[in-house]
């Protein structure tokens, strides 16, 4: 008989029995999987399991959903708003051991894989293909947590969201029924659209363990550059130009003034400190040098200055790596604190209004403040850096990120475009999606009735569940 109470003690001892040595309760383990890269409190899980098959998942779904004990997916713990944290105990179901490529299909431009394989693993692995996969969130996520909590990056202004680059998925529900949606095919227009149901529900539907993914042609060349502005104001009109004007951009980052000053700290890149666009250009080297000459006349129109190009890869990589170290350049700004990191996303024609918003909102309440965006989408980022002991910064902090979302809502947009909900964002589903939150709840409430899956992320405690 299914037990109308949670009994995580005769959940682990069963799950020791099926897993022996990968299932783990040291401290030393729990508190690892328990931390992340931003603000949020430590939350380790009672135990921590290592799957390394489909079927172990399944096994594990079922003893977990026996007994009700809570299941939360981990992968690279990149995520910055809390979505591999175990708040409700349980455990963490670390599947960075089911790393592999299953298949390279190059004629098809496809990939499957397991979560547990980062980005970064992949694309190494694609190299001798000259194929690769586009989504870049910057950190070396693994590939189902990318898929978990909708994730993009740099590179979405050209190849589009974990979303658009996924064929199909595996996935153990919270029953330990496995799941097979989509196919190898480019497109269907059969039954409902499981697959991207479950991408970006952020482990709180069901475990993704496998992934169909789209590939693309490494370009024949690709040419870097940076240059600087007087104002943001300047530097996201010249964004808005660009992409209305149907210029190709492989990527087009904008850095604002404090977090040119946060590159220059940590890794001494030597900018000057005003707010900065940096840009790739992919294609023929016809093409590209058509791009460059175009984008640099738009900038001309706004005052760009200090243009400079990168066309050697090690010149290309530097320039990335550095961006892709943001988090902690903006950590650099004020030693010995912690990083608040959120991300909001306008339409287009809106962004600098949102920009500026978020800059006079941070000076206004005091706070050190980065702001980087994949600006070609609309999609920017703020670090606000604090001490988690002060409460006063704390709620300045939380005003600040709380006049962001409704300076977003307010515009037309949405609280995330990449950080996703977990647990920061919650607070704001109710004021962003209205009418459709019972229909969320009741999908949740449909594929996992006991709240197992993720519990505490993503929708807020309602009518079908209390806590």
């Amino acid at each position: 008989m299914m037990p109308t109470q949670p009994n995580h003690s005769a959940a682990l001892a069963q799950l020791s029995e099926l897993l022996g040595k990968n299932l783990v309760t040291s401290q030393a383990d729990r508190d690892l999987h328990g931390q992340n890269e931003t603000h949020f409190a430590p939350a380790p899980p009672d135990a921590v399991a290592y799957p390394e098959t489909t079927a172990q998942v399944s096994q594990i779904m079922q003893i977990c959903a026996a007994h009700r004990c809570p299941v939360t997916p981990y992968g690279a713990a990149s995520s910055l708003e809390g979505q591999h944290l175990a708040v409700r105990g349980g455990i963490s179901l670390d599947m960075t051991r089911m790393n592999a490529v299953l298949q390279v299909n190059d004629a098809d431009l496809n990939a499957v894989v397991q979560p547990g394989i980062t980005r970064i693993a992949l694309n190494e692995h694609l190299r001798a293909t000259g194929l690769f996969f586009p989504v870049d969130p910057g950190a070396d996520a693994s590939i189902g947590g990318m898929a978990a909590t909708r994730a993009s990056g740099t590179t979405a202004v050209r190849y589009g969201t974990m979303a658009d680059n996924i064929l199909g998925l595996e996935a153990v529900m919270a029953d330990g029924s496995i799941l097979r949606t989509g196919t190898q095919a480019r497109k269907s227009a059969t039954g409902y659209d499981l697959t991207h149901l479950l991408i970006g529900s952020e482990g709180t539907l069901g475990v993704i363990t496998e992934l169909t993914l789209k590939l693309q042609g490494v370009p024949e060349c690709t040419n870097a550059a940076t240059c600087h502005f007087a104002s943001v104001q300047d530097a996201v009109n010249c964004v808005i130009l660009t992409i209305q004007s149907g210029l190709p951009m492989a990527r087009i980052e904008l850095l604002d003034q404090m977090m040119v000053k946060g590159f220059n700290i940590y890794s001494d890149a030597g900018l000057p400190e005003r707010p900065h666009l940096f840009l790739e250009f992919t294609g023929s080297p016809a093409s590209v040098a058509e791009q460059v000459e175009t984008f640099s006349e738009i900038a001309a129109d706004f005052g760009a200055g200090g243009w400079k190009t990168a066309t050697q890869p090690e010149d290309r990589n530097a320039l990335w790596s550095m961006r892709h170290k943001a988090h902690y350049a903006s950590a650099a700004l004020a030693r010995n604190k912690r990083i608040l990191a959120t991300d909001v996303c306008v339409p287009i024609s809106k962004l600098a209004m949102a920009v500026v918003q978020a800059q006079d909102d941070a000076a206004r309440l005091g706070l050190t403040s980065t702001i980087v965006g994949h600006v070609g989408d609309g999609n920017f980022h703020c670090a606000i850096s604090l001490d988690t002991d002060d409460a006063d910064e704390m709620a300045r902090a939380g005003q600040f990120t709380h006049a962001l979302s409704e300076t977003a809502l307010r515009l037309g947009g949405t609280v995330s475009g990449e950080h996703g909900i977990g647990l920061g964002k919650v607070k704001y589903m109710q004021a962003e999606h209205g009418a459709a939150l019972p229909f969320m709840r009741a999908i949740k409430a449909a594929l996992d009735p006991h709240n197992i899956l993720n519990p505490g992320k993503m929708l807020p405690d309602g009518p079908v569940f209390k806590g």
